[in-house]
């Protein structure tokens, strides 16, 4: 009987992870997306029946009182997706990955605990940066920059990690101003580094299941979330969504190749850009960057006339093309060709809401 090299056995136990990996991204989506659909509703009664709701005031564009606990649905929908995939034997076991579950629920519970009581600022900052050196130690780490081919970081990985992971939950918890934006920028970002996880070589499909994973639940909660709102992500969505978009560009892109390192700025490039412009703003005016007020790049735009619906579609727009930019800079066919099918998709679903923009007065 002829017996199989170790080196091929090997070699075939890869590529069925792979193949097993790549079912549990569909799969993944769509149970992610069915969970959704039926907890947001779950998440909204609940949070008007204790009064966990968003009062309006004068930096805030809506009129009455919005559910603020849509986090609550966004994660339970990923994590309930995790668990069905473990019993399908579906789950990809690692340090990386536990790392990750476990930084974007404390990340999660830490904007829960701000949704219902209210935190200081200093406070939560410190909490973000404790969860976010939990999961360096787990090995999430940015390692090297690609400059003067390739310098590597050494002690100053460390600080740079934190920057980025800390930097980039907090864009997103900045950019959630108007129905719909922050949700659909996350689909997006969340599609796109999912499609270069798995595309660039080697392949990470694992950090490329979590993208998948999130655009789905995000996809449900959308359902919810365009204008006129029926709930808002809150703090702990937000900062749990820009948690696990922060990990898996470093864990999925970053450490694939020595210029991939360049790709998340360029997919991530509305809520950095805003992030950056609003620190700056403030901090020259003498103010701390944590104060929140209604001088955004989303704020921007309602006040040059656009509504709340045409502004999402803007930014959104902004989002998808920096995320086709990043994929034709990876020079990958393959990359190209996933994501203007993924990208095909995504503009059904933008038609649809814009029609509905249209017909309505």
């Amino acid at each position: 009987m002829c017996k199989i090299p170790v080196i091929q056995l090997k070699f075939l136990r890869r590529i069925t992870i792979i193949i097993k990996l790549a079912h549990s991204q569909i799969i993944g989506t769509i149970i992610a997306y069915i969970f959704g659909v039926f907890l947001v509703p779950m998440v909204i009664n609940f949070s008007k029946r204790e009064g966990l709701v968003d009062i309006p005031n004068e930096r805030k564009i809506h009129t009455k009182p919005i559910s603020r606990i849509g986090g609550v649905a966004i994660w339970a929908s990923t994590m309930l997706t995790f668990l069905c995939l473990v019993l399908m034997s579906y789950y990809p076991y690692g340090k990386l990955m536990s790392g990750i579950l476990l930084g974007s629920s404390l990340m999660f519970l830490l904007g829960l605990i701000d949704d219902v009581y209210g935190l200081g600022a200093k406070f939560k900052l410190l909490i973000q940066v404790s969860i976010a050196t939990i999961v360096y130690l787990l090995g999430v780490q940015i390692d090297s920059v690609p400059f003067f081919g390739g310098i590597d970081l050494g002690w100053f990985s460390y600080p740079i990690t934190l920057l980025w992971i800390v930097g980039i939950s907090n864009a997103l918890n900045f950019i959630d101003g108007v129905d719909g934006l922050a949700g659909s920028v996350v689909t997006v970002n969340a599609i796109t580094l999912a499609i270069l996880a798995i595309t660039l070589s080697p392949p990470n499909p694992i950090s490329a299941l979590i993208g998948f994973i999130l655009a789905g639940s995000m996809l449900a909660f959308l359902t919810f979330n365009f204008n006129p709102a029926k709930i808002f992500m809150g703090d702990s969505g937000a900062l749990f969504s820009g948690f696990l978009l922060a990990t898996i560009s470093i864990t999925g892109v970053m450490k694939v190749a020595t210029l991939a390192i360049l790709l998340p700025f360029v997919v991530l490039a509305v809520p950095i850009i805003d992030i950056t412009y609003s620190s700056i703003r403030r901090i020259c005016k003498g103010q701390s960057p944590f104060v929140a007020d209604a001088e955004h790049i989303h704020h921007k735009l309602l006040h040059a006339g656009f509504s709340q619906k045409k502004t999402v579609v803007i930014l959104t727009s902004v989002a998808i093309l920096a995320g086709g930019l990043a994929c034709l800079f990876a020079s990958h066919n393959a990359i190209k060709y996933d994501f203007f099918l993924t990208l095909a998709l995504v503009g059904v679903m933008l038609l649809l809401n814009l029609v509905r923009v249209l017909t309505k007065k």
